[in-house]
């Protein structure tokens, strides 16, 4: 069972979102906050498994709240809504901790998907999605530092293709190694670049220009 503390200033949102997971039999929505104070408060209280949170909320937003929350080695997964059109937020968000966002006008099939795609710690739900959101609210000029400077040509070779959205799988055929090479490599990297996860580590891969904007996919 996947337990969700749901985040919304909205209080039909917040009814609406909850409604639509409580229906699902692997989804329990424990908890509802109105802010971004109430949902690290709520998210400390109540631990969930994952927070569906929104990112434009009185007091605290959700860039900041999801910085709260995200920080123990126990925390929370983090699902950001967002109109993605307006929002120019969600790099922010991601860069704060969240493991991938979602569209508010998605369909109760897709809402459920992304929470158990998130809560199961796969962080990019749209790879290439997430990455015009980097592309286009990006605005840390690249350039190497210490953390890339320890990697090994191999994992900056593997971090790259991250970047670009590939899978694991798809790296793999791509540079003739098995997908557990790939997974140990893309472990290296986060260890050596202390990066919490996947979606980390494309914003880390932009940042540090292994890959640029506007830039081919394939």
């Amino acid at each position: 069972m996947i337990r969700v503390l749901v985040v919304d200033d909205h209080a039909l949102a917040r009814s609406g979102l909850s409604a639509m997971l409580g229906v699902q039999p692997d989804i329990e929505v424990v908890g509802m906050s109105a802010d971004g104070v109430e949902a690290v408060a709520e998210a400390r209280r109540l631990r969930p498994d994952l927070v569906l949170m929104d990112i434009r909320m009185p007091r605290l937003d959700g860039i900041e709240a999801t910085r709260r929350i995200r920080v123990g080695p126990d925390a929370p997964a983090v699902l950001v809504l967002t109109t993605f059109d307006l929002d120019q937020y969600v790099y922010e968000a991601l860069r704060a901790g969240a493991g991938g966002f979602l569209l508010k006008d998605a369909p109760p099939g897709q809402l459920a998907e992304a929470v158990r795609t998130v809560a199961a710690g796969q962080a990019l739900l749209a790879p290439v999605v997430t990455r015009r959101l980097i592309e286009r609210f990006l605005t840390v000029p690249p350039g190497g530092g210490t953390a890339l400077e320890r990697l090994t040509d191999r994992e900056r070779e593997v971090l790259a293709h991250v970047g670009r959205g590939r899978s694991n799988a798809e790296i793999a055929e791509v540079l003739h190694l098995s997908e557990a090479t790939v997974k140990t490599h893309l472990s290296r990297v986060l260890t050596k670049a202390g990066l919490r996860d996947r979606v980390a580590a494309v914003v880390f891969a932009y940042e540090q220009g292994l890959v640029r904007a506007g830039e081919p996919m394939g």
